[in-house]
């Protein structure tokens, strides 16, 4: 993919901590004009830069108030690496990293108690036939920062 221009990147780099900004304020945020910006980010938009906007939701105050991660190992290790595949149907799991090390996925899960974490443990190791490490998260003092860009 080609290098971001520079005006590019500042709008990003607004969007990203503003997605409902209206194209006037980022216009006058980035020195062009409305045409203009509206035009950058429909391309950016078109080259996949940016992937979409979403409401960032709080979770205790929707009911969701404990976070956790958890790392998953492969029971079977010649068994086929398909576990998002098999674990997309659990709407608790709101990421599903791929990483180096022991484990080979970690989840990011938002549930409601500790008893709603002991049950989707269930539904994932039965799920993907896995053993899992759970790190339940005590506070957050920052998340979904946006990229330096």
């Amino acid at each position: 993919m080609a290098q971001l221009e520079p005006i590019d990147r500042a709008i990003l780099r607004e969007l990203a901590s503003e997605g409902r900004c209206s194209y006037t304020d980022l216009a006058e945020r980035v020195g062009l004009s409305v045409s203009a910006v509206h035009q950058r980010v429909r391309r950016l938009e078109q080259r996949g830069v940016v992937k979409g906007y979403a409401a960032k939701l709080d979770g205790e105050l929707v009911g969701l108030g404990l976070t956790a991660f958890i790392s998953l190992t492969p029971i079977d290790p010649a068994a086929p690496d398909d576990y998002p595949q098999r674990l997309e149907h659990l709407p608790q799991i709101e990421a599903c990293y791929s990483v180096a090390g022991d484990e080979s996925y970690i989840l990011r899960v938002r549930v409601a108690s500790p008893l709603a974490l002991e049950e989707l443990l269930r539904q994932i190791r039965e799920s993907a036939n896995v053993s899992t490490r759970t790190t339940v998260v005590l506070s957050t003092p920052y998340e979904d920062r946006p990229p330096a860009v």
